[in-house]
């Protein structure tokens, strides 16, 4: 059984920076793509970042592209999410996803493993 928990969330203010991480037990991590989805207020989930096996694949939401960093340690079977500077508009529940890879995904149906998701909160 696949249980990726994510962590990190918590309240920041507008224009700093925040790391979530999310560590991925059971399964084989190397052959995963991993990928970051979030749920604002009164949303539909939508994608935000996903990394295949290696770095040469990567995608970024257009919202988050440039201030968002995703990156994946194999050893620690870990995916982590570097925002920075954070906006109100990136107040969401983030969660974490693994599907198949090797290319970077970016639809919810494509992935099989999800957390429970982590809060953030950025305020003005």
């Amino acid at each position: 059984q696949v249980q990726l928990v994510e962590s990190g969330g918590r309240s920041v203010q507008a224009g700093t920076s925040l790391k979530l991480s999310c560590v991925v037990n059971g399964g084989t991590f190397t052959t995963y793509t991993m990928g970051w989805f979030r749920r604002a207020p009164g949303k539909e989930r939508e994608f935000v970042a996903s990394i295949g096996w290696t770095t040469n694949w990567l995608a970024y939401a257009d919202a988050v592209k440039g201030r968002f960093t995703i990156s994946r340690n194999n050893d620690k079977k870990t995916v982590d999410l570097d925002m920075n500077n954070l906006e109100v508009e990136d107040t969401a529940v983030y969660y974490c996803a693994g599907g198949a890879g090797p290319a970077a995904r970016l639809r919810e149906e494509d992935y099989i493993f999800w957390g429970q998701g982590t809060q953030v909160t950025v305020s003005s």
